[in-house]
């Protein structure tokens, strides 16, 4: 259940109004954590839900026409980053392997979108220096975005285990006092 209110988050974290700049939203964390706690076959759901903002946010947000294939290597992103959980982060959720599939999430994300940014838009010139400029611009955000997605993993993976520890100690408290 914590994971789906952690997919839930990310779309209301994508949809509530932030300048744009700030780019920090629950996705990346929420899908790693997702695709360690839930079956893989669940995954269609949270992909489902992300695409669904995304038209949201392009059609009725921005006012640009939809075009499905332009958010085609987006939504196999999304999904990646749910096996990207399930694979590093399901049977060992250590701090390092968090921050290691955080910094691959973010910066996957970073790499795949600023291209396809690159590849389908008229914005940069469909050049190396095109397609470095458009990097470049994107560099502030993927900051946020890194910083963003390894707070999130790492509170998401924290929570149940301090929620344990809580109900376990004030278990042995209140024997102690019985």
């Amino acid at each position: 259940m914590f994971a789906l209110f952690l997919i839930l988050l990310a779309v209301v974290s994508r949809l509530a109004p932030h300048p744009a700049w700030l780019n920090f939203t629950a996705v990346g964390g929420g899908l790693l954590y997702f695709g360690a706690r839930r079956p893989l076959l669940q995954a269609v759901l949270p992909v489902a839900l992300l695409a669904g903002t995304d038209y949201y946010l392009t059609t009725f947000v921005y006012r640009y026409p939809f075009h499905v294939q332009s958010y085609l290597l987006t939504w196999a992103w999304y999904a990646a980053v749910i096996l990207l959980g399930a694979f590093m982060l399901k049977s060992s959720a250590s701090a390092g392997r968090i921050v290691g599939a955080s910094a691959i999430s973010a910066t996957s994300f970073f790499a795949v979108s600023n291209f396809a940014v690159w590849a389908s838009s008229g914005m940069y010139p469909h050049s190396a220096g095109g397609l470095a400029t458009c990097y470049a611009a994107a560099l502030p955000f993927y900051r946020n975005d890194l910083i963003s997605t390894v707070l999130v993993a790492a509170l998401a993976f924290a929570t149940p285990q301090l929620a344990s520890r809580l109900i376990h100690f004030q278990r042995s408290a209140a024997i102690r006092t019985a």
